[in-house]
């Protein structure tokens, strides 16, 4: 008996070839983009940051000349560099903490309120997390302006200055960065909430569930990844913070009292023409976010695996 064909396996058709270059191919234009606009600053960046680049190199005048990691060495020896960089974590994590509350505490009230003050309330927010830092950080800063503002007067605080303590202008610029950052995880949180089974949330209401205890016991783990999603990009935001500090303290406030790192980079490289060091602080940023970065992708695969 002769079969068909003979008895060896038949080739793959082409249709269920591996796609190979294909995807690379469709993906080519948008990775030129990016190789552009991030690869490759990031690489000057790197480079200016192993160099001696000061004004002398900028006009010309003296010869740019190899350091090594000698920029590092002398930014980590820098007291000044660490104090700063304390101040910039603790600052960003309150920062943080304070808009996930807020913008979590909104989302849960936009499903509690009618549609018309549901509607005003997205409106106000989004106005708000639309505003240009600059122009909102001018508008808080003649809120509570020590002469004019309406909000010393409200208190009583008569001429109180906000800025001239460390504390207070911190404290300042963290309402400014609450106030335009929230409506961001408002948003998403209410999407996230307006996705879960309102059978879910019955029930737990019908269990005698108080509304603090629906949102840790119910909402916020359905809500995981959303959260997560929010904090780690609160968290970048939050880091590289510039225009509030700069504007709102005039430039890092009195003897430095409220630098961060990227304003500090900045003095650095432009008020001292420390390219170098400007470029060193950046590059320290740099792997800070990317370790972050990695964190959040590490807890998303997580969160993958375990759905």
């Amino acid at each position: 008996m002769s079969s068909r064909g003979g008895g060896g396996a038949r080739p793959p058709r082409s249709g269920s070839r591996r796609p190979g270059w294909t995807p690379w191919l469709y993906l080519a234009p948008a990775l030129v983009v990016l190789a552009g606009l991030l690869v490759y600053p990031v690489y000057q960046l790197g480079l200016i940051s192993v160099l001696e680049y000061t004004q002398a190199q900028v006009s010309g005048g003296e010869p740019t000349s190899f350091q090594g990691l000698g920029n590092y060495q002398q930014l980590f020896a820098d007291p000044q560099f660490w104090q700063v960089l304390t101040a910039t974590v603790v600052f960003a994590a309150l920062c943080v903490l304070s808009t996930l509350f807020v913008g979590c505490a909104f989302a849960v009230l936009l499903t509690r309120i009618r549609a018309l003050p549901r509607l005003a309330l997205l409106i106000a927010s989004l106005g708000a997390w639309a505003t240009p830092a600059i122009t909102g950080s001018t508008v808080w800063m003649f809120l509570f302006d020590a002469d004019f503002g309406p909000v010393n007067r409200l208190l009583g605080l008569g001429d109180f200055s906000w800025t001239y303590g460390r504390y207070s202008a911190f404290a300042l610029v963290l309402l400014e960065v609450v106030w335009c950052s929230f409506p961001f995880v408002m948003v998403t949180v209410y999407a996230g909430i307006r996705a879960v089974p309102t059978e879910v949330l019955e029930a737990a209401s019908l269990d005698g569930a108080s509304q603090w205890r629906i949102w840790r016991s119910v909402l916020a783990p359905m809500l995981r990844p959303i959260l997560l999603v929010v904090t780690i990009q609160s968290v970048i935001w939050d880091f590289k913070i510039f225009t509030q500090i700069y504007v709102m303290t005039d430039g890092g406030g009195i003897a430095g009292q409220n630098l961060v790192l990227n304003v500090y980079a900045y003095q650095q490289a432009f008020a001292s023409s420390e390219y170098s060091l400007g470029a060193a602080i950046g590059v320290v940023m740099l792997l800070i976010l990317l370790a972050v970065t990695l964190v959040y992708l590490r807890l998303m695969r997580r969160q993958g695996e375990e759905l």
